[in-house]
């Protein structure tokens, strides 16, 4: 077959026993076509059992024409944050529980990822959010979501205070634990358990779910994508905010500090096999028609 693809980055914590076997099948078929695959290059990854090339993050990116992701959606957000920029395709193969993002399945592997190899596939752009967080006039830490960003308390039962404005308009003051500002990709994970509905990865839009309101009327709200978020910390949250992109990436915030929230330009890459279905995906991860 004709390959579309010459250069392959590897990622995943191959430390991991499950992750390693299916790497390793994996490798063994991609060198039989004649593919050159390159490792991440880090302390979860080196391995003895897969002697291949390793690479940081960055140079898989500026080298490599696909990246194949073993593990589960937190690998693949992890891997997205780093990749986006590049503009390098990824393919996520589930090692994990949930599966929303890396849907191909190491039991079909081969039959799946074939076809994508020599072209035939369904590419998705999803797009992620930039959060920078402000104080006193300067930025003192920025990162990117694919899921969420999230602003909530540190400490166990207690509420904390700010204030929302979306583009120029303020909507309100709350007291809560805090709130998710979450992309379609991300309204399937923490945003859902919030309560907030689920959109449509096509859809230009961000949910605002609140955590725990003290107000029970408080409510999602899901609005244009293209509109920046501000959160003001007011000087009555005295306790311990944080912020988070996407569950892994943390920051702590003081009174007064604001996190301002909007849609990134670069838009990130998906591979998925041709009869790739949305739908099925919700059916399949959320039970329904059970």
């Amino acid at each position: 077959m004709t390959i579309q693809f010459s250069k392959i980055g590897l990622i995943g914590k191959h430390a991991h026993p499950e992750v390693r076997s299916t790497a390793a099948s994996l490798i063994a078929f991609l060198q039989h076509q004649g593919i050159e695959v390159i490792l991440e290059k880090t302390e979860y990854s080196v391995s003895p059992d897969l002697p291949l090339p390793q690479a940081s993050r960055d140079e898989l990116g500026k080298h490599c024409d696909l990246i194949i992701v073993v593990g589960g959606d937190g690998s693949l957000l992890d891997a997205s944050r780093a990749m986006v920029d590049f503009d390098v395709p990824l393919v996520g193969v589930n090692r994990g529980r949930r599966g929303f993002l890396t849907d191909i399945s190491p039991q079909a592997l081969t039959q799946s990822l074939e076809p994508i190899l020599r072209g035939e596939f369904q590419e998705e752009r999803r797009f992620l959010l930039e959060m920078a967080l402000w104080r006193n006039n300067n930025i003192i830490a920025k990162s990117i979501a694919l899921n969420e960003v999230t602003l909530y308390c540190g400490d166990i039962a207690r509420m904390l205070e700010f204030e929302l404005s979306i583009g120029s308009q303020h909507v309100y003051r709350q007291r809560s634990d805090g709130l998710i500002v979450a992309t379609p990709t991300g309204s399937t994970a923490h945003a859902l358990a919030g309560g907030g509905p689920i959109i449509h990865p096509a859809i230009n839009a961000m949910v605002l779910v609140p955590m725990h309101p003290s107000v029970l009327s408080s409510r999602p709200i899901v609005i244009d994508a293209n509109l920046p978020i501000s959160l003001h910390l007011t000087s009555d949250s005295v306790l311990n905010p944080r912020i988070s992109c996407d569950g892994q990436v943390h920051f702590d915030a003081i009174p007064n500090d604001k996190i301002l929230i909007k849609r990134k330009a670069k838009e990130l890459r998906l591979l998925h096999p041709m009869d790739y279905d949305y739908y099925d995906t919700l059916r399949t991860k959320l039970g329904w028609s059970a």
